[in-house]
């Protein structure tokens, strides 16, 4: 099938084709049609699968009848993270640009007046974040009155991260005639609850079965022990003999992991970016312009960047910290491998990380391969780590006191050595640790 038959306008038909795109993917295949029809619909697909362009495509269409007026959008995109939030903008740019539609970015870390300026000229399509959206809604500067489309983008995402009250408080503000859109990677059974809450006799479109890898994505695991320096160390020879290595996205579970890994690397010469919640906004777009145009060959980052961003061309993937979650390590390695392109992604094992494996395993539904020891081998240049034995056995081994057996030093002065305690029998109990007045005898009168 080729997008002409799904039922797009030619405005939209023209920016496709300028795109160099032929045909639509499984899910933008079966969405569309249905987002045309004004049907609510719940979109579960693998990253990568193109599920942006599929609510983007069908949105362009619809929004050629009609206008904006002031502070009254007319379509609204929740999105969990200013990254996913730009990217979908920069979307709207590559394939509306054949029509004359008013995008807004709402997102937290930019100035309010720049966007309640946007507001105040109409917005067809506004892209925000919860908490920002809010803001702008408390202050007056907003109403979502004559929002004829909710779409909340990554929904597991914005569910699990705590968004539950914003959504909903949003989902009140909107005309209870919307029609909404969820489209998401996972949706597991206990957020299923919370999402018939948004949606009316929706289409459920699955076009993959839930928290699966793309198959072009090789996935390794590799061994490493406890100590920090040795998991650093690993790494670094990991990158410095993988094949095929163009670039790659360098995962941690937390923010100050990210920091340190980043300072490790640049002092080990690497030419690394880091990316987590900490760094202002135009640290984070200024680390991800880098790493899309290879002026830097890694990218560490936290989670915010594991969900739905779009960075073509990602050779690794690395996960240097396992995930906490299983989920999270679907949407992590699902940044490279993509648009039918082959990628590999390694996870970093330490002792304490099986029980995290297993739930990987499970969930996925795969036993992940390990690394041969020979792939682990130290390259040219690197120092090897000499394997050491666990502390337990240093402390038996290299730092106790030998306990041979000597014979028994002789007191020069025989009468004042130290009485020798005498051997008891072993029935018989041992009362030297008493004191001496619990040992007199006790008389007992008749």
């Amino acid at each position: 099938m080729s997008f002409s038959q799904l039922g797009l306008s030619a405005k939209v038909l023209a920016a496709i084709e300028a795109a160099g795109y032929k045909q639509p993917t499984p899910i933008q295949e079966q969405a569309i049609p249905h987002v045309l029809a004004r049907r609510d619909v719940l979109g579960i697909a693998q990253t990568g699968t193109g599920k942006t362009a599929a609510f983007v495509l069908p949105m362009l269409t619809q929004l050629e009848q009609g206008r904006a007026r002031a502070r009254m959008p007319r379509t609204l995109i929740l999105e969990p993270t200013r990254e996913l939030a730009a990217q979908v903008a920069e979307n709207f740019e590559k394939y509306g640009k054949n029509s004359k539609l008013n995008v807004a970015l709402i997102i937290g870390g930019v100035s309010f007046d720049d966007q309640d300026a946007k507001l105040l000229r109409g917005v067809d399509v506004l892209i925000a974040t919860p908490g920002r959206l809010l803001d702008h809604f408390e202050r007056g500067r907003l109403l979502l009155s004559a929002c004829e489309l909710l779409i909340i983008d990554e929904a597991d995402r914005m569910l699990d991260m705590g968004f539950i009250p914003d959504i909903e408080r949003i989902g009140k503000l909107v005309p209870f005639t919307r029609q909404t859109l969820f489209f998401t990677a996972t949706m597991p059974p206990e957020i299923q609850r919370i999402a018939d809450t948004f949606l009316h006799n929706p289409v459920r479109v699955e076009v993959s079965r839930p928290a699966t890898a793309a198959a072009t994505i090789t996935q390794l695991l590799c061994h490493t022990g406890r100590d920090p320096h040795e998991k650093r160390e690993t790494l670094r020879r990991l990158i410095r003999g993988a094949e095929n290595f163009k670039n790659a996205i360098i995962f941690c579970n937390r923010k100050r992991e990210v920091a340190l890994l980043h300072k490790s690397l640049v002092r080990h010469k690497f030419n690394a970016v880091a990316l987590h919640g900490d760094l202002d906004q135009s640290a984070r777009t200024a680390a991800l312009d880098a790493f899309r145009k290879g002026e830097a060959k890694l990218l560490i980052a936290s989670d915010v960047a594991a969900r739905g961003l779009d960075i073509p061309d990602v050779s690794h993937v690395f996960n240097f910290d396992v995930p906490h979650h299983a989920d999270d390590y679907v949407h992590r390695i699902g940044r490279t491998g993509r648009a039918g392109k082959l990628g590999t992604a390694i996870t970093i094992v330490a002792p304490a990380d099986s029980k995290s494996v297993a739930a990987i395993e499970k969930l996925t539904n795969m036993t992940i391969p390990w690394m041969e020891k020979s792939a682990t081998v130290a390259t040219e240049g690197d120092a090897p780590v000499e394997a050491r034995p666990p502390r337990e056995e240093r402390s038996r081994g290299e730092h106790r006191r030998d306990r041979t057996p000597q014979p028994r030093r002789q007191h020069p002065d025989p009468a004042r050595a130290p009485r020798s305690r005498p051997q008891r029998d072993h029935d018989e109990p041992d009362m030297s640790h008493l004191p001496a007045f619990l040992l007199r005898p006790v008389s007992i009168k008749a």
